[in-house]
């Protein structure tokens, strides 16, 4: 898509994709803002996650995927739907309304922009009805499956427990990646129980990219996959900008290396979490989050025959 106009003008939308607040099934596509941050457990504002995202995505709109050679959006038919609604203060309603607006998209795919990880569960409950389990390619510094956080299940430490639970995912096919974070023994054996594969950034820096992207593809085979990308998996010098940095993560180009070696599965879905933009630096965070969304719209491309 040639831009009309630099990228420091005009509306702000991903990619400065058209702006529609509702979408049809010949919609490719369709990403939404969900401002929600009333899960987190640590610092919050990443309310204004989304808005920092699209801004910074605009970095990205003036030339071709260099990893696929193309631009996504001549490729794809690709919507903004502008933010979800939530319910201010009320986190059972806000996650059922997430769940309901994301259930009304007719479009071939949702990318979701958060907001905190809590908003996988509503999204990952609305996936389930279209192409019941999946399996899940989780980048993150922590495994999010606590039964509690600090009193409620319904925070963002806890998505990847309940969606287990609710079997909205299959742990047998499900990875996770950069994991470092403090966890009670009981929490990490309650994961790996049920099946999950765990790969520490530790491990994913002894490795190579190559690697831990065949490790995934075996891991989640042919069903239905859902990417969750949260920016705490990026070590805190590469995303400053998260309610819970954790020391020793992931490098940005790994992230990169490694999606552009997955891209072959079938993916249904994503979310770019945690973007926290009161503590960016130069939007840092936020530019990582906007160019891996821009990588999974490449990797959506390159298989669009496929969709």
């Amino acid at each position: 898509m040639t831009p009309t106009q630099p990228p420091y003008s005009g509306i702000r939308t991903f990619l400065g994709a058209p702006h529609a607040r509702t979408c049809i099934e010949e919609t490719d596509i369709a990403i939404a803002g969900v401002p929600f941050d009333i899960g987190t457990t640590y610092r919050s504002g990443q309310r204004f996650g989304p808005q920092a995202i699209r801004e910074a995505s605009l970095m990205l709109i003036d030339n071709d995927n260099p990893r696929f050679r193309q631009d996504p959006l001549e490729i794809l038919n690709v919507l903004d739907l502008g933010d979800f609604d939530i319910s201010i203060g009320d986190t059972e309603k806000s996650l059922q309304m997430i769940e309901n607006q994301a259930l009304a998209c007719p479009a071939r795919q949702l990318i979701s922009l958060g907001g905190d990880h809590t908003i996988s569960l509503p999204l990952l409950r609305a996936l389930k009805q279209k192409h019941g389990r999946v399996a899940l390619v989780h980048f993150d510094a922590h495994v999010d499956t606590w039964e509690d956080n600090f009193g409620t299940e319904l925070a963002h430490g806890s998505p990847f427990y309940l969606a287990a639970r609710e079997k909205l995912i299959d742990p047998q096919h499900s990875i996770q990646i950069g994991i470092r974070s403090p966890v009670e023994n009981e929490v990490m054996d309650w994961t790996l129980e049920q099946g999950f594969t765990v790969v520490s950034a530790e491990q994913a820096h002894l490795s190579t990219p190559q690697v831990i992207a065949e490790q995934i593809l075996a891991c989640v085979g042919e069903i239905p996959a859902y990417l969750s990308f949260d920016v705490d998996s990026l070590d805190p010098s590469q995303a400053p900008g998260t309610g819970t940095p954790e020391i020793g993560g992931l490098w940005s180009w790994q992230v990169l290396a490694i999606l552009e070696r997955i891209s072959q599965l079938n993916w249904v879905g994503m979310d770019c979490v945690e973007v926290l933009p009161a503590h960016d630096i130069s939007q840092i965070t936020a530019l990582a989050g906007a160019t891996v969304v821009w990588m999974y719209l490449g990797m959506l491309a390159k298989g669009k025959n496929s969709m």
